[in-house]
């Protein structure tokens, strides 16, 4: 149970992850301080030029973002639109939502990232083929939970009876 159901933005904590020259961020967990429970919520701080995550979509849970400074790009379905400060975003759960925000302006690019908190969720990573399934925690959850995790490519897989 969280000491207080208030928390300020600028006492926020925040880790950083990336991957490669495309992705890195800043993220800090809200949810988990403030004691949500059935909603996700972080704030993301992307530098000019970054994503924090592969395009992907969510079978089992929505998301929605709002954009608290800066401007990006987001890259939906097969589409692109220029967000800025003030922007809702909707990304609801299914294949057709894959969805990714990059930083295209020239300073930092801040948005609030909440979502249902389902589980287990199949995640799909259109632009590479791949897949993640994890369970125990939600995606945007505490790792450490996941009772189950595993990412592959799509063409990867076995018959239901292989092995068997």
């Amino acid at each position: 149970m969280a000491d207080s159901p208030v928390i300020n933005i600028q006492k926020l904590t925040y880790r950083s992850h990336g991957h490669g020259e495309d992705y890195f961020a800043r993220v800090a967990p809200v949810a988990a301080q403030i004691g949500g429970q059935q909603l996700g919520y972080r704030v993301v701080r992307l530098p000019p030029g970054k994503k924090a995550w592969p395009r992907h979509s969510h079978l089992n849970n929505e998301e929605m973002f709002f954009v608290l400074e800066g401007r990006g790009t987001l890259y939906y379905s097969e589409q692109q639109f220029a967000v800025a400060a003030g922007d809702f975003i909707a990304c609801p759960a299914g294949k057709e939502h894959a969805h990714q925000l990059e930083n295209s302006g020239d300073k930092e690019l801040v948005y609030l990232a909440v979502s249902t908190m389902h589980q287990p969720d199949v995640m799909l990573y259109p632009d590479s083929g791949k897949y993640g399934v994890i369970a125990g925690c939600a995606p945007g959850g505490d790792s450490q939970q996941r009772s189950f995790a595993i990412f592959g490519r799509e063409d990867q897989g076995v018959n239901y009876w292989d092995g068997e």
